[in-house]
């Protein structure tokens, strides 16, 4: 794998009575006169399809030597950056561009490189899509699927076996680790399903703590290091696959609907021709005997499929419109 010198960020996260409100220290460009809905100012929504316009000023478009390609924190970035090499190198071959892996370490981090302009192309998770569109600029287009064109995972609540936690009611008075605040299936999802079905809320009925990944809080659970977890079964599932621990070691006391999974998409401002390119080459990547392949058929996934924010993304904005998100960006 090439060598990739590390991006800098700075950005706070800041939370106000469960909102969360994403403040690049930069600061933003000035705002457009335009129809923009819940997007960030600095950015159209003419056509109302809920993610930033190309710009029509051709001043505005960026055609970078070097793409840029980041794919979401949600287990080892090392681990992961053998698994892409194969489709990074068919991305430059198809685009005629280099590209670097971005070996990123948090959602934060990952928000407000694309939104500095240092990072093109990006694997966002599911709850971090919506802030990712909103503040800075993602168009998502791709998603990984089954052969049979089926998608999504489900946001398991999972504990390990002698723990007393039976069900989902044994958890007050112990503590639920998330991963992180941006995350569906680690935060926002079991907040939302927590508090409509069993009226359980965090610091009032369970205490809540935070890994900062899926695998983390996976982990933590079958070292008995937590109770219990909200985790995505997807990365579970990959884990048990890769012997990193035994299924036995944790058993699952819920599961929610299907949610899409990670949704793959490029900045908003790039030369359309190079965005075009982009979209083929992740429709055109020869599955069969790949790394990728190898890591995500343990989850099911098989190919990518054409996914549009609007209409695949609504099961999540309900999610965050229930749990009080605001997509405001400073």
């Amino acid at each position: 794998m090439r060598n990739t010198a590390a991006i800098p960020f700075r950005v706070r996260v800041l939370q106000f009575t469960g909102a969360l409100v994403f403040a690049t220290i930069a600061g933003a460009a000035s705002a457009q006169s335009c129809p923009h809905g819940t997007l960030d100012a600095r950015f159209c929504d003419v056509d109302g399809d809920l993610v930033a316009d190309t710009p029509t000023d051709k001043s505005k478009l960026v055609n970078p030597p070097t793409l840029i390609f980041a794919y979401t924190p949600v287990e080892d970035p090392a681990v992961y950056a053998k698994v892409w090499d194969e489709f990074l190198k068919h991305l430059e071959k198809v685009t005629g561009k280099r590209v670097q892996f971005f070996p990123v370490q948090s959602n934060a981090a990952q928000i407000e490189a694309m939104r500095a302009g240092r990072l093109h192309i990006a694997g966002f998770n599911t709850g971090s899509n919506p802030l990712a569109v909103n503040c800075a600029g993602l168009v998502p287009f791709a998603m990984m699927a089954r052969a049979d064109d089926s998608f999504g995972y489900e946001m398991e609540i999972i504990t390990y076996p002698g723990s007393g936690v039976n069900k989902v009611e044994d958890i007050k008075g112990k503590t639920l680790a998330f991963t992180s605040q941006t995350s569906n299936s680690g935060f926002k999802a079991p907040s939302a399903l927590l508090k409509a079905e069993f009226k359980m809320e965090a610091n009032k009925d369970f205490k809540p703590a935070f890994s900062g990944k899926h695998d983390n809080s996976i982990l933590g659970v079958a070292n008995k290091d937590y109770p219990a977890a909200s985790i995505a079964n997807s990365v579970l599932k990959r884990m048990i696959s890769r012997d990193v621990i035994k299924a036995e070691q944790v058993k699952t006391i819920y599961k929610s609907q299907t949610f899409p999974t990670t949704g793959y998409g490029y900045v908003y401002n790039l030369e359309p021709a190079l965005a075009k390119k982009i979209g083929e080459a992740f429709f055109s990547f020869p599955w069969e005997g790949s790394a990728l392949k190898k890591e995500f058929e343990k989850s099911g996934e098989a190919k990518f499929i054409p996914i549009t924010y609007k209409g695949h993304w609504d099961v999540i904005r309900k999610i965050d419109a229930a749990n009080n998100v605001s997509y405001t960006c400073k």
